[in-house]
């Protein structure tokens, strides 16, 4: 049995967890919810970098994201990342764009959280521009989405929930952006996806 050290809201706690669904590792998996703020957490224990999610497992502890879904995809057969070759690398980059995009909506939140008069609004806006080429090249690339999922697809998947999720550029994402719209659409129809939408927790 696995232990996942989680929270509901992050974005790299669902992709790792979509992972898990979709490698059929799931129910080999039991969650233990963590607020990595708290100053009593023992996440530390776990994480010395002090954030979820972290995986404890009986080959060692590991976190990081992109650590953890390819431990659970090798533990699932090694499904979600393509053999060597065009297909892994867009997989790839597909997957630390996403990651890039979050990490600037991310940064964008805290900042937004800070006293008004403690803000930086170029920092924010720096982040949210970020974002937005994000995902415009996404849309300039939507049509190669579809087919078999993988850790790009799930990637995106989980990015474009989240910064909908935190509204991080304020209008709709969708504007100019139809294809990239279409294919989230279905893709966010998926069991793995509908079972791990993000929620404040209660």
């Amino acid at each position: 049995m696995m232990t996942l050290r989680y929270s509901t809201t992050s974005p790299y706690v669902r992709k790792v967890t979509v992972v898990a669904h979709e490698a059929g590792q799931h129910d080999s998996i039991e969650r233990v919810p963590t607020l990595p703020w708290d100053p009593k957490t023992d996440l530390p224990k776990d994480n010395p970098l002090g954030k979820v999610p972290a995986l404890v497992t009986p080959d060692g502890t590991f976190y990081d994201s992109p650590v953890i879904c390819e431990y659970l995809d090798a533990k699932g057969g090694g499904k979600l990342y393509p053999a060597a070759g065009p297909a892994r690398w867009a997989a790839l980059r597909r997957q630390a764009l996403a990651d890039g995009m979050l990490d600037a909506g991310i940064s964008w939140l805290l900042e937004s959280r800070r006293q008004a008069g403690e803000q930086s609004r170029g920092w924010m806006e720096r982040q949210q521009g970020i974002v937005r080429r994000g995902f415009d090249a996404l849309e300039a690339e939507a049509g190669k989405l579809d087919g078999p999922v993988d850790i790009g697809t799930i990637a995106v998947g989980c990015a474009i929930g989240w910064l909908e999720f935190r509204n991080i550029l304020g209008a709709d994402w969708r504007q100019g952006r139809p294809s990239l719209a279409r294919w989230y659409e279905g893709f966010a129809r998926r069991p793995s996806m509908l079972a791990t939408i993000p929620k404040e927790p209660a």
